[in-house]
């Protein structure tokens, strides 16, 4: 059984799921390969000067690998809430899992067949998002959303952020206490 399965392998799924593979929680992405930034050309991200959105996407994939994380390809079909965990169908794939992040980009369909509540998408061209709290909780306890899918700027550093927001807010439920991560100059 995982601690989190993540949906999506954009920055917020990618940078959700390398901060819970370095907190040390045993985490599986699965993706489509269908992300939006896959079209994307990015020149305001900090820190790169520019990165095409497929260059982004594996190195995200390859930082969370990095820590543990298992990468799965897939289209996740199914979200069964169990007694204390989740199974997660993708195509003839089976997951278990403590906790999902729903990370996948402008898709609401598998959210909504999960019984989780949306609302009117405030973005351009984003006319349906998930409603969450602001730690990235939905209305089903131990499914949770990050980045586009759950209201914010379709910008990749900000998805990315809030991928890592919310996944420091699910390692903390894990852990029982607030969890940071900060690393110090060798």
């Amino acid at each position: 059984m995982f601690d989190i399965l993540i949906v999506g392998a954009g920055p917020a799924g990618a940078s959700a799921a390398l901060f819970a593979a370095k907190a040390g929680k045993k985490v599986v992405v699965v993706d489509n390969d269908k992300s939006m930034t896959k079209r994307a050309w990015v020149e305001n991200h900090y820190g790169l000067m520019e990165i095409t959105g497929p260059e982004l996407i594996e190195t995200g994939k390859k930082q969370a690998a990095k820590f543990g994380a298992e990468i799965a390809e897939g289209t996740v079909d199914n979200i069964e809430k169990a007694e204390g965990s989740f199974t997660i169908t993708a195509g003839e794939k089976s997951y278990s899992a403590k906790h999902v992040i729903l990370a996948a980009g402008v898709s609401t369909d598998l959210a909504e067949k999960a019984g989780l509540k949306t609302k009117a998408g405030t973005e351009p061209r984003i006319k349906t998002v998930l409603d969450v709290d602001a730690d990235g909780k939905t209305n089903v306890d131990g499914i949770w959303a990050a980045g586009t899918v759950a209201g914010v700027s379709v910008h990749t550093i900000i998805t990315a952020g809030d991928g890592a927001k919310v996944a420091i807010n699910v390692i903390s439920e894990l852990n029982g206490e607030r969890y940071v991560d900060h690393d110090i100059m060798k």
